[in-house]
């Protein structure tokens, strides 16, 4: 991984941080995102584990490059492990295709970011 990579990975994480400070004294409604949020991912009949790696493999899917940041941060968080990350990117990439596979590429530079953090 190379510094562009290094550095994009860091300005999602710092725009995020931006982002959920203005809003969170802005938006009401933004504030209700995060108490869904909170909500969702509470573990339950699923674990937080297992529900974040299925958010990864939306995301991968969506092609939403700060979503596959912020789930396999979370991910980690929650005890899930390099292998099952992978084995989630690989679950998207069958059932995304072609496209899935190049949104997988960042998702590759982000485990590989916090693994040689």
């Amino acid at each position: 991984m190379d510094k562009l990579d290094i550095d994009k990975i860091e300005k999602i994480i710092a725009d995020r941080k931006k982002a959920y400070k203005f809003f969170a004294t802005a938006s009401t409604v933004f504030n209700s995102f995060l108490e869904m949020e909170k909500l969702t991912y509470a573990e339950g009949n699923i674990s937080t584990k297992n529900k974040q790696l299925i958010a990864l493999g939306i995301s991968i899917y969506a092609n939403c490059e700060s979503c596959m940041e912020c789930h396999i941060k979370e991910a980690l968080n929650a005890g899930a492990t390099r292998d099952e990350i992978i084995e989630a990117i690989g679950v998207a990439i069958e059932m995304g295709g072609g496209p899935a596979t190049v949104a997988s590429r960042f998702a590759m530079n982000v485990l590989e970011y916090y693994f040689n953090k």
